[in-house]
């Protein structure tokens, strides 16, 4: 099964993706690349491109709704990580809805996890 997320990108290009500087450093142990980045105040980065009217983060690669995925997965920042698709875990997100929504795609439902609602039944 493809994971909906690598068809969607909508969070990618909709959201402020806003951290700590200090996970663009390598001498802390930072691993977002950090010419991916912008500032965003003395205490904050953010991923280029998602500070625009129409965000769309720099390291988004593909066509938001058709095949989507992030150019730099292992290295993204504390906050994408925290995103969770609706129903992936069995709960909505409804930062994944809205974003969705925002792009004229259908929000995620139960049903897009068949290996999730096959392990329920089991």
């Amino acid at each position: 099964m493809l994971h909906p997320c690598l068809r969607c990108g909508a969070c990618c290009a909709y959201f402020r993706v806003a951290f700590h500087w200090s996970e663009a450093d390598a001498s802390l142990g930072g691993v977002v690349p950090p010419e991916l980045t912008e500032t965003l105040d003395p205490h904050r980065l953010v991923m280029r491109g998602t500070q625009a009217s129409k965000p769309r983060c720099v390291a988004l690669q593909g066509t938001v709704g058709e095949a989507a995925h992030c150019g730099v997965y292992e290295q993204r920042p504390s906050v994408c990580r925290e995103v969770q698709p609706s129903w992936e875990f069995g709960v909505i997100s409804l930062q994944c809805d809205k974003a969705r929504v925002a792009h004229g795609l259908p929000v995620l439902t139960p049903a897009d996890w068949p290996e999730a609602s096959g392990a329920d039944a089991a």
